[in-house]
């Protein structure tokens, strides 16, 4: 079992009171489980984060700066399938 540690933080009305929604409608065990495991889920994406950040500054060392007109032709499915065999 996982250390846990007590904690006093202050929140925005409007996020307690979806915490409490969610305990309410059995999405979780408690206000203090549903905290623990949206922040785990912040962990996760953060940690996702840097590894896709790390990859494009890999990418961007060996291939140079992508530029704002190479992100648009993307968003555009222009690049789609380029290099396909």
């Amino acid at each position: 079992m996982q250390s846990k540690s007590r904690v006093t933080v202050t929140l925005d009305t409007e996020l307690l009171a979806e915490g409490q929604r969610a305990v309410n409608e059995g999405r979780a065990a408690s206000l203090s489980a549903w905290v623990a495991s949206t922040l785990a889920a912040r962990v996760a994406m953060e940690r996702k984060l840097q590894v896709i950040g790390a990859a494009i500054a890999a990418y961007e060392d060996e291939f140079g700066e992508i530029t704002p007109e190479e992100t648009a032709a993307v968003r555009a499915g222009s690049l789609a399938g380029e290099g396909a065999a």
